[in-house]
């Protein structure tokens, strides 16, 4: 394929059928254009285009049409408001996610299946226009209307202080004097650990993630006299949270990076395949990707790339701290599922953003799109700022400490300096020295030319003498 997990443009679909008894080798010819990059890897199909494969649009709007049809005419309606407002709204989001997961245009991932990543970006547009409906309202309403989704909120929840003791070792505590540590160790750990992994796999660059993982904590340190839940220990930070999770998890996430990327794409149809543990093998593979793109970021390279790797690490990080923003305006305990289901929801679509960025920032089209998931994340990512900005005003606006305010306009000049000089002052260095000593190999090669001519030009014959010129003029003797 021209890239590596979508089709290219007139290539075959994942599963579509091949000329009989052909492998399908999905790259085009070298020098063709839109060819694989070098950074995509070969993939083989058979071509196999099974049930599992095939549109299924008529099956889903019978199959909607009688449900429909079952609730309006065979049962009776309620007579609770409220209920039947829920049921509404929930089963008008039902019917969207219905025609977008059959209608929806195909994103650049095709495993396990095209309708799955169709559910997720449907799922997007019902929570970016959810986010948008509590953006409306007042801080009061906005927080009293999640009663509807769960009873138990709308209530002022205390923050938890991971602060306070941070001896590792307390001898005063004779009975676990490590007690610290123990009581760090909660739920959040593996959860740093496996979000990390999987943060990984999305900007697949270890530099990428180092760089968010170790300013996030700066987050944290200059953000703590707003949030008490971002004091924590110097050892919780650094030790626990950037070498241990985070580290281990961008250890272990390069390490499957580099074993997708030496993978071996080659497809068959289940039915191809004769051996019962090859059948199990295959149906296993179905849920890793189809093809593997290496990304290389390269943001030293030209200005444009360098201003989206920064852009790409701002949403990031902003994602980040919209988790705990939110959590903290809108009265949702750390625990509960909404919060759950929204990391959930940002790991499905996460992956599918970075991937339609990449694609972006290399494509040679003058007319460039972003993608359809990569515009809704970005989209989302700034109104969870904006409810937390009109939700606690107040909140933000708490004034950094000095020290704090000084680092941070530091490393703010420090980057300036440095985006100056390697993309304006370096190069305008380079294009003088580079004419200079054009100019001086021109002047060389114009000396060496007037040399080389004086050198070989033709000697003149000497004048001919008065001996001479009488022995000319002299008549011949018989």
């Amino acid at each position: 394929m021209r890239r590596g997990e979508r089709r290219g443009a007139g290539g075959p679909r994942p599963g579509s059928p091949v000329p009989a008894g052909k492998a399908a080798l999905e790259e085009p010819p070298e020098g063709a254009p839109g060819g694989r990059r070098s950074t995509e890897s070969e993939v083989y199909d058979d071509g196999t285009n099974t049930f599992f494969w095939r549109a299924h649009t008529l099956t889903v709007l019978f199959i909607l049409t009688c449900v429909l049809g079952y609730v309006t005419l065979l049962e009776e309606t309620p007579q609770d408001t409220a209920y039947n407002t829920k049921r509404g709204i929930v089963a008008s989001i039902l019917v969207f996610l219905c025609f977008g997961v059959t209608q929806a245009k195909d994103g650049p991932f095709s495993r396990p299946h095209p309708a799955y990543w169709r559910f997720w970006l449907c799922v997007s547009v019902v929570y970016e226009l959810f986010l948008i409906f509590i953006l409306f309202q007042t801080v009061h309403d906005g927080r009293q209307f999640l009663k509807y989704v769960d009873p138990r909120l709308g209530v002022p929840l205390p923050e938890r202080d991971y602060g306070g003791n941070c001896l590792i070792y307390d001898a005063d505590n004779e009975t676990d004097p490590f007690h610290n540590v123990w009581d760090k160790l909660d739920g959040f750990v593996p959860a740093h650990f496996i979000g990390w992994y999987l943060k990984t796999l999305m900007i697949r660059d270890w530099w990428t993630c180092t760089i968010v993982s170790v300013m996030f904590e700066f987050l944290e340190y200059s953000l703590e006299h707003q949030l008490p839940n971002f004091s924590e220990c110097w050892w919780d930070h650094w030790i626990m949270d950037v070498l241990v999770c985070n580290g281990l998890g961008i250890y272990c996430g390069m390490k499957t990076l580099e074993w997708l990327s030496l993978k071996t794409y080659k497809w068959q149809g289940l039915w191809n395949i004769p051996t019962y543990k090859g059948k199990m093998k295959r149906i296993a593979f179905q849920f890793t990707p189809y093809s593997w793109v290496r990304f290389e970021w390269k943001p030293a390279s030209s200005l444009r790339r360098w201003l989206a790797v920064c852009g790409i690490i701002l949403v990031f990080l902003l994602a980040e701290l919209n988790t705990f923003y939110l959590k903290f305006v809108l009265w949702l305990p750390p625990e509960h599922s909404l919060v759950l289901l929204r990391l959930v929801f940002f790991v499905n679509v996460g992956g599918v953003a970075m991937r339609e960025i990449y694609d972006f920032m290399d494509d040679p089209k003058p007319h460039r799109k972003l993608g359809q998931q990569a515009w809704l994340v970005a989209a989302i990512t700034v109104t969870e700022l904006l409810i937390v900005v009109k939700y606690d005003p107040h909140t933000l606006t708490l004034s950094l400490p000095f020290y704090i305010a000084q680092c941070w306009t530091l490393g703010s000049v420090l980057v300036l300096t440095w985006t100056v000089w390697r993309f304006f002052l370096r190069d305008i260095t380079l294009r003088y020295k580079e004419t200079r000593r054009q100019k001086q190999q021109n002047n060389s090669d114009q000396g060496n030319t007037v040399g080389n001519t004086d050198r070989h030009a033709p000697v003149p014959d000497p004048a001919p003498g008065p001996a001479e010129d009488e022995q000319e003029g002299a008549p011949a003797l018989s």
